[in-house]
């Protein structure tokens, strides 16, 4: 996977203000910055047409552990997508994540599979993706019903068009 310089820079300044805050017995949430990465762009297609989002790509260990917490809002075009680079069952939970969402799980070609709507902010109750995926963007709660994604839309960005 090809890296971009402002991907490392964000990366190594997740690391720096993780490292700094180790010292300070504060939770891993309280430590967390409101956006860690950059944003790229990725498209739904549904039947009611084309939607961009703008997402930002958690794709190692540690920014899949953080994901959403302590975020207090996010623009309605925004979203996380998780990539967990293999294709499995995934389980998922809201702790310490204020905003409710909707968790699409989304398989290695883009094809979602299952949508979790409106999922309860601060809960520890799995999450269950249902059957093997490898993908789940989370959007704000809402979303997928106001442009009508359903399992076996297609969801378009570089991630998807690699091979397992």
């Amino acid at each position: 996977m090809m890296f971009t310089f402002n991907r490392i820079v964000a990366v190594f300044l997740c690391s720096v203000s993780l490292l700094l805050f180790v010292g300070h017995s504060q939770s891993l949430a309280q430590a967390v910055p409101q956006q860690l990465l950059p944003l790229e762009e990725l498209t739904v297609q549904t039947g009611a047409g084309s939607f961009r989002f703008e997402i930002e790509i958690a794709d190692t260990p540690l920014e899949r552990q953080i994901g959403l917490m302590n975020r207090k809002s996010m623009p309605l075009n925004h979203g996380m997508l998780f990539d967990f680079q293999r294709t499995r069952v995934i389980e998922m939970w809201m702790k310490n994540t204020f905003i409710p969402l909707d968790m699409v799980f989304v398989k290695a070609d883009g094809i979602v599979t299952h949508i979790e709507r409106n999922t309860t902010p601060h809960s520890l109750q799995i999450i269950s993706s249902q059957q093997p995926a490898s993908h789940v963007l989370e959007l704000n709660a809402g979303i997928a019903n106001q442009i009508g994604l359903k399992p076996g839309h297609k969801l378009n960005h570089p991630l998807f068009t690699k091979s397992e």
